[in-house]
């Protein structure tokens, strides 16, 4: 009882820790670019609302391609069990709390895991269809990763932020080989990881065998198996799978530019692209909890060369829209949903999972 009262104490943390840092953030950021001339001069902008009305139905449109892709992917995992649009739709925005508030989004995966072997699912099956989904999102933001640093490189004019852009590529092509090396070679990668972890358990004199070792093994063995499923029998899905993963992230990709153009700007639309995809692969490091704070100083840092100077003023205005359309409506969505399935916003923990296996 302790332990778990523990737990919900520490997930309550992080959701307090992640919004607060969103606020604090974007307020420092309204700060440093409102005065009273610059609410003047948005008083007098050319606002066109109706699309910030279609930003957040893009939004909204995301989570549908992703049920969508959920749905395709796990009905050819598990050909027992069909899995409905809207099924596979409630299961993603149900995930989107827990995935709000956790670094990396890794929160969201044990949530759909769990709920589509509540569907009928194998807990095999419903793994491998998670996995599958973060495969496919890192096989297409490693391709566009090139795309994005070439956009930025010569906008910006900085030796600093140019070396950062090279080891960048450095890093992107050390990743795809240390990625195809996992997949490949699987036991050698459980032995480094598990040795690697031994020597820091001795290092803070803690038991040799933890349930860390536990969950390495297990999670090696579950990623190279999904990874041997798709390649070998579920091709077509994985290839459909690729073409909705292109769909849900141009469709997030222009929700930037439709705030944009509310503000009356341009839209920027190639630019915005290559920024989104420095954003993802920012926001994907394990930080904060949702990333949050990281994610609000990085769209001000990348989209301030965007819009250049002359238009600094709306940078601020620009952050609040595009964080409360793709943040905070997925926190509070993902909040309703969840509370309506688990009864709950602090019940469900990797435990659920742990006692299923």
């Amino acid at each position: 009882m302790e332990k778990a009262e523990k737990k919900s104490r520490t997930l309550k943390i992080s959701i307090i820790v992640s919004v607060l840092l969103s606020i604090i953030i974007i307020l420092v950021i309204l700060k440093l670019t409102l005065d009273p001339t610059t609410v003047n001069q948005l008083l007098h902008a050319n606002i066109r609302y109706e699309y910030f009305l279609l930003a957040v139905f893009l939004n909204v449109l995301t989570w549908f391609i992703w049920g969508t892709r959920l749905m395709v992917l796990s009905n050819a995992t598990d050909k027992n069990v069909q899995i409905g649009l809207w099924g596979s739709t409630k299961i993603v925005i149900a995930n989107l709390f827990l995935a709000s508030i956790s670094p990396s989004m890794a929160g969201g995966e044990p949530v759909r895991i769990y709920l589509l072997k509540e569907d009928g699912m194998s807990l095999g099956g419903a793994t491998a269809s998670v996995l599958g989904e973060r495969l496919i999102d890192a096989i297409f933001v490693l391709i566009c990763i090139p795309f994005a640093l070439f956009i930025f490189k010569d906008r910006i004019d900085n030796k600093i932020l140019n070396t950062g852009l090279l080891i960048g590529v450095a890093v992107f092509i050390l990743f795809v080989a240390i990625f195809l090396y996992a997949i490949k070679y699987p036991d050698k990668v459980k032995s480094f990881l598990t040795s690697l972890e031994l020597k820091i358990a001795k290092l803070f004199k803690r038991k040799e065998h933890t349930k860390l070792t536990d969950f390495i093994n297990r999670e090696v063995d579950n990623f190279h198996n999904s990874m041997v499923f798709f390649v070998r029998d579920g091709k077509k899905a994985f290839c459909i799978g690729g073409v909705l993963t292109v769909a849900y992230w141009f469709t997030g990709f222009l929700i930037p530019s439709a705030l944009l153009v509310g503000l009356g700007l341009p839209p920027y639309i190639i630019e915005s692209f290559a920024a989104q995809i420095l954003l993802l692969v920012i926001i994907m490091m394990p930080t904060t909890p949702g990333s949050s704070g990281v994610t609000e100083v990085g769209m001000a840092g990348l989209y301030s060369v965007i819009l250049g100077s002359q238009n600094l003023y709306l940078l601020g205005v620009f952050v609040v829209l595009f964080r409360f359309i793709t943040y905070h409506i997925g926190l509070i969505a993902g909040a309703i949903f969840q509370y309506r399935i688990f009864k709950s916003l602090t019940s469900f923990s990797l435990d659920t999972l742990t006692k299923q296996k």
